[in-house]
């Protein structure tokens, strides 16, 4: 082959690798873009599952405040013909606590019941292995009939506590741990309550009410600064 033939091929050969080299740093180029949108579409949909998940973690506290609450509030209609009888020396009811509390409240009490008053269950809250007659260990009964159970608590309330052999015997309402907390918070205020007249009240499962512009208003109505500036 002519010398002049050989350099020609030569030169045909150089510019198709240099056709190649421009191809492959073309394919180069075209494939770190690609990376670069594979990386930045991992990125777009990473943050919007981050944010997905920091708007759901955002709603936990109020679904476990609304949670909590229900749990609270079912507790509390699980205890609402719970009744707690405080005062009654230990042992003095005998072997049978139903018998003595039926005894106890509608014929030294008085209280009239009808349908005739009925437990289904009644005992004494503590252990008793050693008691003795001078210590108080409470009685809870849980009566069959609501109305009943309110009426023993209205009564002693209205009346003042009963009385037992020279022991006052006070009664109160059973609630759940969360709901005494709230009662007795808002118990503590009464005094301050008092002192500027105004009315105020609790309701079934510590509901607080206080009565502004003649109409009863829950205790969430009032913005915490006005309650600073009506109590001194």
């Amino acid at each position: 082959m002519p010398p002049n033939r050989i350099l020609q091929e030569i030169t045909a050969v150089g510019w198709r690798l240099e056709a190649m080299d421009l191809k492959i740093s073309d394919l180069s180029t075209a494939s770190t873009s690609i990376w670069a949108d594979i990386a930045r579409f991992q990125v777009t949909v990473m943050d919007q599952r981050l944010m997905t998940v920091e708007d759901r973690i955002a709603t936990m506290p109020a679904q476990d405040t609304e949670l909590r609450e229900k749990i609270t509030d079912l507790e509390d209609r699980s205890r609402r013909d719970n009744v707690h009888f405080f005062g009654i020396p230990d042992l003095k009811e005998g072997s049978d606590v139903k018998a003595f509390l039926k005894n106890f409240l509608s014929e030294l009490a008085g209280l009239d019941f009808s349908p005739p008053l009925e437990f289904q269950r009644a005992h004494r809250i503590g252990p008793l292995h050693k008691a003795t007659s001078e210590r108080l260990h409470p009685i809870i009964a849980y009566f069959l009939c609501y109305e009943q159970a309110r009426q023993v608590i209205s009564v002693a309330r209205s009346q003042g506590p009963y009385s037992l052999e020279g022991h006052e015997i006070r009664v109160a309402a059973d609630f759940s741990r969360v709901t005494n907390e709230k009662r007795k918070a808002f118990l503590a205020l009464r005094p301050q309550l008092r002192k500027v007249d105004i009315k105020f009240g609790i309701f079934e499962s510590a509901r607080r009410c206080l009565t502004y512009a003649a109409r009863c208003r829950p205790a969430s109505w009032f913005h915490p600064l006005l309650l600073i500036l009506l109590l001194p």
